[in-house]
């Protein structure tokens, strides 16, 4: 009891070791950003796997697409102002809270009218009126773009001034938004910012510094764009805090609506222009040519289809994520460190009371179904950093290798010292696979002794040198004993010419008695197969045909230390050995290659076919031993 309650506190101590490490890893790599590209695989796969998520209530798509700009062919996209208008008075007739105009109107039709001198002068002043009117209305967004680090007046690309004289109240701050879609590294947009400029350098020079999605969510909110709070989906957001993007869904989960339905006639009776009502409506490009076309978590390497978002569509999900409340959260920093700790715990102690193919098994499980759970969390709008959670399994997995090749390591060592001086390899071998050591003192085993001679060996070596004997020997040997330990053996000796092995010891094998016939059949086999080699390695020798007999006895037998104080040998010995030796010198009185005593027989079962049967005497023995011929297996 003492022993086990040792054992268990030992354990506990390595694994709680491994877990601190592990959960240290982990946490230090969640914190520099080693791994993040990975968990971005992760969260773009959770993405495509969950599919369109939730249909956006707040949030409406307009397209300009070419259909409607194949209506109109002759009319360049530029002098499209006054179809803008049109769309918007449309969108004001049905109830829209907010138009945002994801275009950048750096440049005015009416200056080019003029300065061309196409109409007269009062007929081009005239020609953007009708939407400057519904710009001065109020309700309408338009976009701007931040092309630098937003220090200078210059790196923004502002509307042209005609339409920022026209916004209400000057308030350009009010009711232009900065359309910048900031990428992650891997170059997706996956997040955004409420604060897309330096704000105090843009509120003293009056510009913008709301990100478009954002001021479209406040101004149908009516919140002051000016605050430092904003609240959404009762929740309080700061001008520092990036926002991941609850997507809707892969891309085309807004249902987008062709610009030219709102230029028809009656456009506002059409049912779904009505549909638009309390919506904040963003007005994009959706034809062939435009290059406003962003990667996304649908359009990653890793098992997405590469399919580019519209950049309209990306501000609408942005719109949609504030104003639906629907946010995507981190894990939070305790419940993130406390699953770590615990999950890399358990891992650690049932990994040290595994073997060490169970641990890897173990770990790989545990890993999907830490991704899976990942993903699970993920449905619910939680992003768990998975990738370094399976870090920190990894991190386990090593330390667990380590363990086990140093305790291996001096187990080897100590019983290397113990027995590798007096018992051969294949002994050596079979206690470090094994969880028991056998007794130094000797034990009684019930065991299967097998013997082996060569024939005629005494005239192979009258004709053949001493160098070629010991070739011959070592070659034959090297077959033999493939096929022995193939089934088991442990080999004990070598005498001269013959080979002495065991089946169940030093550990036990409940099968012995099988296990060594079907080793004397294929050790059979292995010298009939030698005789091809005798006759091509040695032509012209006069050679007698190469042969073995075998012999298998099965019974009790002393297994241990046998020797004296400066040569021991571990071996067996008793009237088993003897027994399987005086059969394997009988076989050549009977002409059976490979006899086997019945209590062997028995023992292995039917699955043997077995020739004839003798009663042999064998030397030192009074009674007789049944012995049979074994032919094959069946």
């Amino acid at each position: 009891m003492e022993v086990a309650r040792r054992l268990r506190l030992n354990l506990g101590i390595i694994a709680l070791a491994a877990a601190l490490l592990a959960t240290a890893v982990a946490e230090g790599m969640y914190r520099s950003g080693v791994a993040t590209r990975i968990e971005y695989l992760y969260t773009d796969l959770w993405h495509r796997l969950a599919g369109p998520r939730a249909a956006p209530r707040h949030t409406a798509l307009v397209m300009l697409d070419d259909p409607t700009l194949n209506e109109r062919p002759d009319e360049p996209l530029a002098f499209w102002t006054p179809h803008f208008a049109k769309a918007v008075e449309t969108l004001r007739a049905v109830g829209v809270k907010v138009v945002a105009i994801d275009f950048i109107f750096s440049g005015s039709p009416e200056r080019w009218i003029e300065k061309m001198g196409l109409l007269g002068r009062e007929a081009s002043r005239n020609y953007d009126q009708p939407f400057r009117q519904q710009i001065n209305k109020g309700g309408v967004l338009l976009a701007a773009f931040k092309v630098g680090a937003g220090n200078t007046v210059n790196d923004f690309t502002l509307p042209s001034p005609d339409y920022l004289l026209a916004l209400p109240d000057l308030d350009l701050a009010g009711h232009v938004g900065l359309a910048n879609l900031p990428s992650d590294a891997d170059g997706a947009v996956r997040r955004f910012s409420l604060i897309e400029a330096p704000r105090d350098f843009a509120q003293k020079e009056g510009l913008p510094f709301l990100s478009f999605g954002a001021l479209a969510a406040l101004t149908a909110t009516g919140q002051d764009s000016r605050a430092g709070i904003w609240r959404f989906g009762g929740r309080e957001l700061g001008p520092q805090r990036t926002v991941p993007i609850a997507f809707a869904g892969p891309p085309g989960s807004f249902r987008a609506l062709s610009f030219g339905k709102l230029l028809a006639p009656n456009a506002a009776n059409d049912p779904d222009i009505r549909a638009l009502a309390g919506k904040v409506v963003v007005i994009g490009a959706g034809y062939a040519s435009m290059n406003d076309l962003h990667p996304t978590p649908y359009s990653t390497s890793l098992g997405g289809a590469n399919v580019l978002m519209p950049g309209p569509e990306i501000q609408a999900n942005v719109i949609e994520t504030l104003l639906a409340g629907n946010f995507i959260e981190e894990v939070p920093a305790a419940a993130r460190l406390l699953s770590f700790a615990a999950a890399l715990g358990a891992l650690a102690y049932l990994g040290l009371r595994l073997s060490a193919m169970r641990s890897v098994v173990l770990v790989i499980l545990a890993m999907q179904l830490a991704a899976f759970a990942a993903y699970l969390l993920f449905k619910q709008n939680l992003l768990f950093p998975v990738a370094h959670l399976q870090a920190g399994m990894l991190v386990v997995l090593i330390c667990l290798s380590l363990l086990r090749l140093t305790r291996e390591e001096r187990e080897r060592k100590r019983i290397g010292q113990m027995f590798g001086r007096y018992v051969s390899p294949q002994v050596v071998t079979a206690l470090l696979a094994s969880s028991e050591l056998p007794e130094l003192g000797g034990q009684t085993r019930q065991i299967s002794v097998l013997f082996s001679d060569i024939r005629n060996f005494t005239t192979f070596s009258e004709k053949l040198s001493a160098r070629e004997v010991v070739e011959l020997l070592n070659t034959y040997f090297e077959r033999a004993c493939a096929v022995l330990l193939a089934e088991g053996a442990t080999i004990d000796k070598f005498i001269g010419d013959a080979i002495m092995a065991e089946f169940g010891a030093p550990l036990e094998q409940p099968d012995h008695a099988r296990r060594a016939l079907r080793a004397a059949i294929a050790l059979r086999a292995v010298a009939v197969d030698f005789r091809t080699w005798v006759v091509a390695r040695f032509p012209d020798r006069d050679l007698p045909e190469f042969n073995i007999g075998i012999g298998v006895h099965s019974g009790e037998a002393v297994i241990g230390n046998i020797g004296s104080s400066t040569r021991m040998e571990y071996t067996a010995i008793g009237d088993t050995v003897n027994i399987a030796s005086r059969l394997e010198g009988q076989t050549k009185e009977t002409g059976a290659h490979i006899l086997a005593s019945r209590d062997t027989v028995s023992l292995a079962g039917s699955e043997f076919k077995t020739g004839s049967h003798h009663r042999l005497t064998v030397k030192g023995r009074i009674a007789p031993v049944d012995a049979l011929e074994i032919v094959t297996v069946k």
